[in-house]
């Protein structure tokens, strides 16, 4: 069943909700990292994220995920819990959030595919003509702003892409029966016995020798990055279709920009934003090309 007009509009504002929440993670994560270890922000924001996750199970009491949907609950936690977080924190240890901004250009398509393997949506020409628009605006500001070298944070971070387009394919078919917010909890509680112990042994020896900002930033990413902005994004995939809502993602490169530009002092110029208004065209257009749900 293809999803009605007010559908796709309000599953697109909550995207857009979800976006600006995401688009401050590659930022903080770089905060994280200077002065925290990779895989304790990853495994760390995991157990924070997932406690808050047991404490609203408990107080809102949602159904049990039914038994055929724990397999793509535990791909949708290793994708956006382990997978994500974790190339992201190695990324941002070689390049600037900026540059790992422009490389995530690319996630509305990467969203498309991964929707199209494994939500079984069928993305119309039009959608991917389009979609491969946007990427290749995106990519084009990123060849313009010194993104043309291949580092090995590149590689990292396509593999967190991918991780990404996966868990948000998945996640948002969980979200299709369940709450969003449900979704993300449920996962997270499914990557506990993992994260709760791996955090444990990878706390850094001297809290004190660790400055304030990366945990402040650990702060975020573990409370907003992954927690609360998949309550938006959730339930805005399962509105209004993932291949779709997952184009609003087109603007997380400049949100990240954004942030980078303030929390940073990465400068962001005028080029960026001509960039932003083409973008902004570019997803209004996406939202008039047929993408049919699965029979």
């Amino acid at each position: 069943m293809n999803p009605t007009a007010s559908q796709l509009r309000l599953g697109a504002f909550l995207g857009i909700i979800g976006v600006v929440i995401f688009g401050g993670t590659l930022p903080m994560t770089r905060l994280a990292v200077m002065g925290l270890d990779p895989w304790f922000v990853t495994m760390g924001r995991a157990t924070v994220a997932g406690v808050l996750a047991l404490i609203a199970i408990f107080v809102l009491r949602p159904p049990m995920p039914r038994k055929r949907d724990w397999p793509i609950m535990v791909l949708a936690s290793l994708g956006l819990v382990i997978g994500f977080p974790g190339f992201a924190g190695f990324a941002m240890q070689s390049v600037p959030s900026a540059h790992g901004g422009v490389v995530f250009g690319v996630m509305p398509l990467a969203t498309a595919v991964a929707a199209t393997i494994v939500a079984g949506e069928r993305p119309s020409p039009a959608f991917w003509m389009i979609a491969a628009i946007g990427a290749a605006i995106v990519a084009t500001f990123a060849l313009r702003n010194g993104g043309a070298e291949v580092v090995t944070g590149d590689l990292w971070l396509l593999a967190g892409g991918a991780c990404a387009a996966f868990g948000y394919a998945w996640s948002g078919m969980l979200s299709r029966t369940m709450p969003g917010w449900a979704v993300i909890s449920w996962a997270l509680v499914v990557a506990l016995p993992l994260t709760v112990p791996a955090s444990i042994f990878l706390l850094p020896p001297s809290f004190e020798a660790v400055p304030t900002t990366s945990w402040l930033a650990f702060g975020y990413l573990s409370v907003f990055s992954m927690f609360i902005g998949f309550f938006a994004w959730n339930a805005g995939l399962a509105l209004g279709g993932i291949a779709r809502v997952g184009q609003v993602q087109l603007f997380q490169t400049f949100v990240t920009l954004a942030v980078a530009a303030f929390v940073l002092g990465e400068k962001v110029g005028p080029e960026t934003l001509a960039y932003a208004v083409a973008v902004v065209a570019v997803v209004a257009a996406g939202r008039f090309t047929r993408v049919s749900a699965k029979a």
